[in-house]
């Protein structure tokens, strides 16, 4: 496989552009400091979690400080993470051990906006479903087993849930390949995301495995999380009656976070110097692929 970097990730999303959804964005990027250069512009911050907050299981300098100023002036703080390996609760935990001092209503998930569909799925059989083994799937709600090794897993699932692939591999996923080819069934995809920064290397997410499938077998994915609507709805259920040009979407991906903010219609910040951009100039890409934000900030 090429080298997992910036270039490699948004040729990566490029070609499952048509995938993605589209919106109104400026001309040109204002350039700011930090949020707090730009905070008297906004009323809610809506964070990305890796490469915002995070870079694998460290936090980035200063991010818990700029979190704590800007609820101390009045702005109301919510992530909104593609993370979909734990639940709610388990995710809360891991942000108060970096030491952020958020609460469970702060924390908005694509696992979170995958559970809110389920409900209206068909219920039939059990669902396979790719995870880690601390993934907690039975707090999805629904009948599944944890896709591993066993081909008869594959095989008896009436469908497949893409949580996690911190355990996935080439094997699991061939396994996954041959039982669709023999018998297409629903994809619901909780992380959308092809990568995440994790310090020195960028992991394969759900995602990846999800588009290579989606192309080579021609088959349509239920998409949860960012840059899709249906995670945003969630998040603005707890913004009640909250001006749409006072929220910034704030994140270090093109494709997942501006476009998706974009085309929820609220303002959108890019970070680089964590993230997928770290060392490299956002610019070319920017250009490349005309996703503009509204600010490109170095850290929050």
């Amino acid at each position: 496989m090429p080298k997992r970097d910036a270039v490699w990730t948004i040729r990566q999303y490029e070609s499952v552009r048509s995938l993605l959804p589209m919106g109104d964005m400026p001309s040109q990027s204002t350039r700011a400091e930090n949020l707090g250069a730009i905070a008297d512009q906004f009323d809610v911050f809506l964070l990305d979690a890796f490469g915002v907050l995070n870079v694998g299981e460290t936090a980035i300098n200063g991010a818990v400080k700029r979190v704590e100023l800007l609820k101390n002036i009045g702005k109301k703080v919510l992530v909104l993470t593609n993370g979909a390996r734990l639940p709610a609760e388990s995710a809360l935990n891991k942000f108060l051990e970096l030491g952020f001092h958020f609460e469970l209503s702060d924390i908005i998930s694509s696992r979170d906006a995958l559970v809110a569909a389920l409900p209206t799925l068909p219920d039939d059989g059990f669902w396979g479903v790719m995870s880690s083994e601390n993934s907690q799937i039975e707090t999805l709600g629904v009948p599944c087993r944890r896709l591993e090794d066993d081909k008869l897993t594959y095989n008896r699932a009436s469908g497949f849930i893409l949580l996690s692939a911190s355990e996935w591999n080439e094997s699991r996923q061939l396994l996954l390949r041959e039982c669709l080819l023999k018998a297409p069934r629903p994809i619901l995809v909780a992380n959308p995301d092809i990568i995440a920064p994790r310090g020195s290397h960028f992991s394969l997410e759900p995602g990846h495995y999800a588009y290579e499938l989606g192309r080579d077998l021609k088959l349509e994915l239920q998409l949860f999380g960012k840059p899709f609507a249906n995670i945003y709805d969630l998040a603005f259920k707890r913004l009640p009656n909250i001006n749409f040009s006072r929220v910034a979407m704030v994140g270090d991906s093109l494709h997942t976070d501006i476009l998706g903010g974009a085309a929820y219609g609220v303002k959108t910040v890019l970070v680089t110097e964590n993230g997928l951009f770290s060392g490299f100039d956002c610019r070319r890409f920017i250009m490349e692929t005309k996703i503009v934000p509204d600010f490109i900030i170095p850290t929050i």
